[in-house]
């Protein structure tokens, strides 16, 4: 340093000594005559100096503010942490470590989560060579509800006696179904697919007395639980239908746990009495263990012995229907907005989304603007259960509706808009309340997982918390260092892919129901599908535990897991997929089986071209043949993959090595050129010959499993 400075005294010295001498090594613009009264001429020239100046201030005002406006831009707000800060610089957390080196910052104490004071902050953005700015605080106005809700409850003078609505329930093949044949005289058992009901089916049926009687029958499969509830939740009546020769079944206390929640008085209707093995009184004592009391044992349900393949005995059966109604007093208002229950909801090829639904409140008719959950409809049609077409529906019948956007999900409730336009209104509205309810679920998913991170990141840096960030950074790039030189080798993967289930239900009935629908699955070409452990009763640590050892997937069917069980889970990466609705279930399991499976490659043709001679060219001490063609589609790109084709069997597949247009090479040939290729197999070419130009898409492949609904 002391001889640098020494030798710029010495320079100084001589150009005040001798600048004449200086001069005669620089160029000549560089000095200038030395004004009068000046002993030695200048270096430059003032003038000069001042017309360059000026225009090399403003090229440079210039340049500054273009680099000024190419510089990054930073969001910044206070509070920021160092984490946040980091990612609004789209840099890491030790890039904003090393920006705070030299400050106020105590660097060492900083962690991720440690919050910056705003000088701080300016200071990391402008020693990164970026520009910031303040976020502005946008103050989100409430949206108005403009939700359609349920009219107030009618003026007693205005209702009017209505037909009631029974369910028909029980458990599988009891015979609920051709308990109704026998009543409306068809036959709807004979075309149900498996003998079993699938879908709810709604229909009005009038007896020989006049009374008018709406009947809703329910499935009885296990796999169609929320198909009852639906059915006991928009019904005044539950006719629970018991075997005679079975008993109580898991259906029938199901469909009993239904009615309770809803609210819904029962009459039992004791079928197959006239079978040898029937024993009706055994079914009475059955269900008192649940609460249902028959009259026969002081109790106040009603109990009538049918037999509903030979019609005995329904006279009776419709006779306490219609004298429970009238102890219920079931009245409806006719005028007014309308309030129904879709009850099945289907499409249609000819008609669209259909609806059955059961009208409570109003008359239906066409022309009515309707909304149900996040869609509506301008009715255009309405079709009774024979599929005639009527003119308006009153409380308590049932009716098709046509006419409906989107397909309305079974048991929404059903209310009338005054206009399209106010139907549209609500539907956007209910449609904005879901998003934002998806939005906090989603924020809260992401704050949770940013816990897990950084208490991860805290574990993790807390043994080198006495560490300067030097040293923690160079601690933990040796850690992992290590970690990538012992990680094990990988496991040999079976080819077989396959998927371990634990399935946990309620009730036996649907955990029997469950593996009743897993029996049906067909596709083990694809992925093994393996059962490991299934019971009844809420999901437990030795399930997960189970799940882990065999990395399997826990589904869960009518209930539930604690929060810690569920954080178990997830620490140990095990699937817990809980369901309250059997559709959703295998919905899932169909995805996951899904996702198993390797994607599907599809090809997709580039271009053509044909064959149109063939010569040889050399290439070093080789002969090289090679294919005149010319593009009859699309064109010919050498990045792809290729296809001879002679006929209709194919020569060869491969990729090129070279593609010639004239004697350029290039990259790809459009339609109408002529070009010569040559492959990089020995192949013989002839005229007429089709090259084909095509490229494999991978495409997400689904399973072939179809369990029928």
């Amino acid at each position: 340093m002391n001889v640098m400075v020494s030798a710029v005294r010495t320079a100084r010295l001589l150009v005040r000594a001798d600048l004449k001498r200086l001069g005669s090594f620089l160029p000549r613009p560089l000095l200038c005559p030395a004004p009068a009264g000046s002993p030695a001429p200048s270096l430059t020239c003032q003038h000069s100096r001042s017309f360059a100046s000026a225009k090399q201030v403003k090229g440079q005002k210039s340049q500054k503010v273009k680099a000024n406006a190419d510089k990054q831009e930073v969001e910044i707000r206070q509070r920021m942490t160092v984490a946040a800060l980091a990612e609004a610089m789209n840099r890491d957390i030790d890039h904003v470590l090393e920006a705070l080196l030299h400050t106020a910052a105590d660097v060492d104490a900083l962690e991720p989560d440690s919050v910056l004071e705003d000088g701080w902050i300016k200071e990391a953005v402008s020693r990164s060579g970026m520009k910031f700015r303040w976020a502005r605080l946008s103050e989100s106005r409430e949206r108005e509800n403009r939700d359609i809700q349920r009219r107030p409850p009618a003026d007693p003078a205005r209702l009017v006696p209505r037909p009631p609505v029974v369910t028909i329930m029980g458990h599988v093949d009891h015979g609920k179904t051709t308990l109704l044949d026998s009543l409306r005289k068809s036959q709807v058992a004979a075309s149900e697919a498996g003998g079993i009901t699938q879908h709810i089916g709604a229909f009005l049926v009038q007896l020989p007395s006049g009374e008018r009687i709406t009947f809703l029958d329910t499935p009885g499969h296990a796999a169609f639980s929320s198909m009852r509830a639906r059915g006991a939740n928009a019904t005044d009546i539950v006719v629970l239908v018991v075997a005679a020769d079975d008993g109580v079944m898991a259906q029938s206390v199901e469909s009993i746990r239904h009615a309770r929640t809803a609210g819904v008085p029962i009459i039992v209707a004791v079928n197959k009495c006239d079978k040898p093995a029937a024993a009706p009184e055994r079914v009475k004592q059955e269900l008192l263990a649940h609460d249902v009391v028959c009259e026969q044992f002081g109790g106040d349900v009603q109990a009538v012995h049918v037999s509903a393949l030979k019609g005995e005995n329904l006279l009776a059966l419709a006779e306490a229907t219609v004298a429970l109604a009238e102890l219920l007093e079931l009245k409806a208002d006719p005028s007014g907005p309308v309030e129904a229950t879709v009850i099945e909801s289907r499409t249609d090829k000819g008609k669209g989304p259909v609806t059955t639904a059961i009208v409570q409140q109003g008359t239906l008719r066409k022309g009515c603007v309707l909304v149900a959950g996040k869609t509506w409809a301008k009715v255009r049609f309405l079709f009774d259960e024979h599929g005639r077409a009527v003119k308006e529906a009153g409380p308590g019948a049932a009716v098709q509706v046509v006419g409906w956007k989107e397909l309305p999900s079974a048991g929404e409730q059903i209310l009338e808009a005054e206009t399209e336009h106010r139907a549209r209104e609500a539907v956007e509205w209910r449609s904005f309340q879901e998003e934002q309810e998806k939005l906090q679920e989603e924020q809260r998913a992401v704050e949770a997982k940013q816990q897990q991170h950084q208490e991860a990141y805290r574990r993790e840096r807390e043994p080198l918390a006495h560490l300067s960030w030097r040293q923690r950074k160079a601690a933990l790039y040796r850690a992992n260092r290590q970690k990538a030189a012992v990680r094990p080798s990988e496991r040999q993967e079976s080819r077989q892919l396959a998927l371990p289930l634990i399935i946990k239900g309620d009730v036996d009935g649907s955990v029997e129901t469950i593996l009743n629908i897993l029996d049906s699955y067909d596709a083990h070409e694809q992925c093994q599908l393996e059962l490991v452990h299934f019971g009844i009763g809420d999901v437990s640590e030795n399930d997960v535990s189970l799940a882990e050892t065999f990395s399997g997937s826990i589904y869960g069917f009518n209930v539930s897991a604690s929060k810690a069980l569920q954080q178990l889970a997830s620490r140990k990466n095990v699937p817990l997929r809980l369901h309250t609705v059997i559709y959703k279930l295998i919905d899932e399991l169909k995805a996951e089986l899904s996702a198993k499976l390797p994607p599907a490659v599809t090809e997709n043709i580039v271009g053509e071209a044909s064959v149109l001679a063939m010569f040889e060219v050399t290439a070093g001490k080789k002969k090289v043949p090679v294919a005149g063609c010319r593009v009859q589609k699309g064109q010919l790109d050498r990045r792809l993959k290729f296809r001879l084709t002679r006929g209709r069997e194919t020569v060869w597949e491969g990729s090129l090595s070279a593609l010639r247009h004239h004697k350029d090479d290039v990259q790809a040939v459009k339609v109408g050129m002529e070009c010569g290729l040559s492959v990089d197999a020995a192949v013989d070419f002839r005229v007429g010959d089709v090259i084909v130009c095509y490229e494999e898409l991978e495409a997400p492949q689904a399973t072939a499993w179809d369990p029928g609904f």
